[in-house]
């Protein structure tokens, strides 16, 4: 059987899609996976906040145009560039196993957030990133950093910031990890909703796709990640807003964490359901909604 997939080009990008395409075909040895490279409009402007240009659906809507029209057969996205709804047309047909969602400083002189100097100028684009840390150091200076990762680690080279924070995951999947200066624990800085997971997305009629697919489905992944987009639809979740969910296996329970604030950076709210885990997604989303749902009316 032979499947296109379709990947942006950026080096991450690039990274995670060969990565999940070797995964696929150890799990289905037939399987023969040609690479479609796609420039997104996320990725050609790169000098704007998302939020004034569009919002992270960016980054994945010339994927998901290759898709409709053939061209090819699934797209590889970090899930949480998926906005809350996509094409009736395409689903989500496979969530693999995630990769550490944490959030990492990466810092010039090597100090922790602790003992960074007041007025420190944190690169970050991210208002979800900007919230957390100012909720601990209210003195930080947010300045907005957008670029791929090689670019945003030259920048704090370079001193135009002195500090960034990018995901763990993506500094595992390109090989840099060692270039963290602390792990921010979620405490500290709730990851991005789906942050660490990979969206494997298809056309819903695609059988060849599904069966393929359905071989690498991580149900422990899927479960978290449902709940944990469904708090993001019922905030009516976008680049605008600072939100953030993490949910994870605790024992024999879903322990689901969120926060919402306004796009100001006020009126932070936060919530969290320990829940017996759930028998599928549904139910998983339905503890998300509900969660999501409080936060909203807080």
């Amino acid at each position: 059987m032979r499947l296109v997939l379709a990947t942006r080009r950026s080096a991450l990008a690039l990274a995670q899609s060969r990565a999940f395409a070797e995964h696929l075909k150890s799990a289905v040895p037939s399987l023969v996976i040609e690479e479609l490279q796609v420039v997104t409009s996320g990725d050609k402007t790169q000098d704007r906040p998302l939020q004034d240009i569009g919002g992270k659906g960016l980054f994945i809507k010339e994927l998901e145009e290759a898709l409709l029209d053939g061209r090819a057969d699934f797209a590889v996205h970090s899930i949480k560039d998926v906005p809350a709804e996509i094409a009736p047309s395409l689903t989500l047909a496979c969530i693999p196993a995630r990769e550490d969602p944490r959030d990492v400083l990466v810092s010039r002189t090597g100090a922790p957030l602790k003992a960074l100097p007041e007025g420190a100028r944190v690169g970050t684009s991210s208002l979800r990133r900007a919230v957390a840390l100012l909720a601990v150091r209210p003195d930080l200076q947010i300045t907005p950093l957008r670029g791929n990762v090689d670019t945003r680690l030259r920048k704090v080279e370079e001193g135009v910031v002195d500090v960034a924070v990018l995901a763990l995951a993506g500094l595992k999947r390109l090989g840099l990890a060692a270039r963290a200066t602390e792990i921010l624990e979620p405490e500290v800085s709730l990851p991005a909703i789906g942050q660490g997971a990979l969206g494997i997305e298809c056309r819903v009629d695609d059988a060849r796709a599904h069966e393929a697919l359905a071989a690498v489905v991580h149900p422990e992944t899927a479960t978290c990640v449902s709940a944990e987009r469904a708090v993001m639809a019922a905030v009516e979740g976008n680049c605008r807003m600072p939100v953030a969910a993490h949910a994870v296996r605790a024992g024999g329970v879903l322990w689901l964490r969120a926060f919402l604030a306004e796009p100001d950076g006020s009126r932070m709210r936060t919530g969290e359901r320990r829940v017996p885990w759930p028998q599928d997604a549904l139910e998983a989303a339905r503890c998300g909604e509900d969660l999501g749902a409080e936060l909203r009316s807080a």
